[in-house]
């Protein structure tokens, strides 16, 4: 009978820490208004300045100074979504793609993570976050699809994987034409009811929830977004484009470019497919000249309105680009 309570006893306690190991592998969540930027510096030439510290920054937000919390140098590691357009409208140059995306990988820190997403009317992770860039390489070469465009969708599922990587830095760099199907048919039908004339205007690219969810998620995440901007849809390489068809490009490319400015990052366009390979080798280096600075807003209201937010190099003639705000939410 002893022997059977001290059994139960130690049953019990086994039970008891298995259950507190699985608490602490619970991922923990944190409400935090912290805001996080990444930040690009260079000289009146446009040079990369890569050797400041903390107290050669301030942050003002609405105007007002704040206080920065942490500060990480140009030469901290990234991590980084490699997003890339395999649906139809891409299936005549994915040699080109694969080439390029290669010298991207190339062009990265050796302690950089990468992970390798291909999209089209599905999302797939064809490499998971690794320093290895083999890996990532591997993956680059599997890249196939056809059929729509989930471009939001996989901006999306991209933002949710660059969660688990903590407190690192964030990056996606997304190869596109801009187009994601279901935006463009929703755009379809605001321009079913209008004329020709009226086209041009009648579009708010900002009226997109899946566009919008994406620029909520990167603004509380501090991730900086790249599009590089394929070609392929543009009226302009068309014998007779009709006003439609402008209309929902511009659409398309106006999205394309406030993902970038409410992010901090650069939109590339690609004009000529032997552009591609360079205009990934420029990200990677912009990649790494950025700082990043956090501060937790002295305004501490979540109403949902926009604030304004600046960076200064104090006492200096150097300029400062990083994401101008967020929706406080």
């Amino acid at each position: 009978m002893r022997f059977h309570r001290i059994l139960v006893f130690l049953l019990s306690l086994v039970a008891a820490c298995v259950s507190a190991v699985a608490q602490d592998d619970d991922p923990i969540k944190i409400e935090s208004s912290i805001v996080r930027l990444n930040v690009g510096v260079v000289d009146q030439r446009g040079h990369p300045i890569t050797s400041l510290d903390r107290s050669q920054f301030a942050i003002y937000e609405d105007g007002v100074k704040q206080k920065i919390t942490r500060f990480e140098a140009s030469s901290a590691p990234f991590s980084v979504v490699m997003l890339l357009d395999m649906s139809g409208s891409t299936k005549s140059f994915r040699a080109n793609i694969k080439l390029s995306a290669a010298r991207f990988l190339d062009a990265l820190a050796p302690d950089d993570r990468v992970a390798v997403v291909e999209f089209y009317s599905k999302i797939n992770l064809l490499s998971d976050f690794s320093a290895i860039k083999f890996h990532a390489a591997q993956a680059i070469e599997l890249a196939n699809g056809q059929g729509d465009t989930d471009l939001y969708k996989a901006l999306q599922f991209a933002l949710d994987r660059l969660a688990k990587e903590r407190t690192r830095r964030k990056a996606i760099v997304v190869l596109t034409d801009g187009v994601d199907t279901d935006a463009r048919n929703d755009d379809r039908k605001v321009l079913a009811s209008k004329s020709d004339n009226a086209m041009s205007d009648a579009i708010r690219p900002e009226s997109s929830d899946a566009f919008n969810k994406v620029l909520k998620t990167a603004d509380l995440q501090g991730v900086t977004i790249y599009p590089l901007a394929l070609p392929t849809g543009d009226p302009k390489r068309l014998a007779d484009p009709t006003p439609l068809q402008f209309a929902l490009f511009d659409a398309s490319r106006k999205r394309l470019q406030l993902i970038a400015d409410r992010t901090g990052g650069t939109l590339n366009s690609i004009n000529r497919l032997e552009e591609m390979g360079k205009l990934y080798a420029i990200v990677a280096a912009d990649l790494r000249t950025l700082y990043t600075i956090e501060y937790d807003p002295a305004n501490d209201k979540h109403d949902g309105l926009w604030r304004t937010v600046k960076v200064e190099v104090t006492g200096t003639d150097l300029i400062a680009r990083s994401r101008q705000g967020y929706f406080a939410r």
